[in-house]
């Protein structure tokens, strides 16, 4: 669920049969093109129904955009309605509370006359809310010389370990706290 434009997916697919949930077409169009063998479906994780169980269900950065502890709910108690018993839910959101700090990254792309650089800053500019800003900037060129800029805002959940622990408990399934190889917290939970 919250698949985007399928990146995960153009990797996973060969171990498994996937059905990929976005709430943007747009996103899903871009996977189609990627991912021509998975069904796709547009969705909000929060509510949509499939009427199927899976083996594993699969949430990854998209679970941040989950603002408040009602929205990680419904987004785990409809990846739940989606999971055999005995399945798998993996979450892996960028941060927990405890593990926040502020991060700046950067990069670039240029090839021929097309090019890009971004800057992505994460902060937390109140730390009592539950919140974080993730501010993303683009520099774009179009040929030697046009050159524009962009700004684009993320307003994303900021829980705290035990506050995914007591949703995924409530919504039925038994968690783990996983780290992966970059130190991020990921958690899996299988289905009662």
């Amino acid at each position: 669920m919250g698949s985007g434009g399928g990146n995960n997916a153009s990797f996973l697919k060969a171990h498994a049969q996937m059905t990929l949930v976005d709430l943007a077409a747009p996103m899903l169009e871009i996977s189609r093109t990627l991912n021509p063998e998975c069904e796709h479906q547009v969705g909000d994780m929060r509510t949509i129904r499939l009427n199927r169980l899976f083996d594993g269900v699969f949430i990854h950065d998209a679970i941040d955009y989950m603002t408040s502890l009602a929205d990680l709910s419904q987004a785990i108690t409809t990846a739940a309605v989606h999971c055999r018993p005995g399945g798998i839910l993996l979450l892996a959101p960028d941060y927990v509370q405890e593990t926040f700090v502020e991060a700046v990254c950067h990069g670039s792309h240029s090839e021929g006359v097309r090019g890009m650089a971004y800057l992505e800053w994460t902060y937390d500019p109140d730390p009592s809310d539950g919140l974080y800003v993730a501010d993303y900037a683009y520099l774009l060129r179009q040929g030697m010389t046009q050159v524009t800029v962009e700004h684009d805002r993320h307003l994303c959940g900021l829980f705290e370990r035990e506050s995914w622990l007591q949703v995924l408990d409530q919504a039925g399934f038994a968690a783990q706290i996983l780290v992966d190889m970059y130190d991020r917290e990921l958690f899996a939970g299988i289905r009662r």
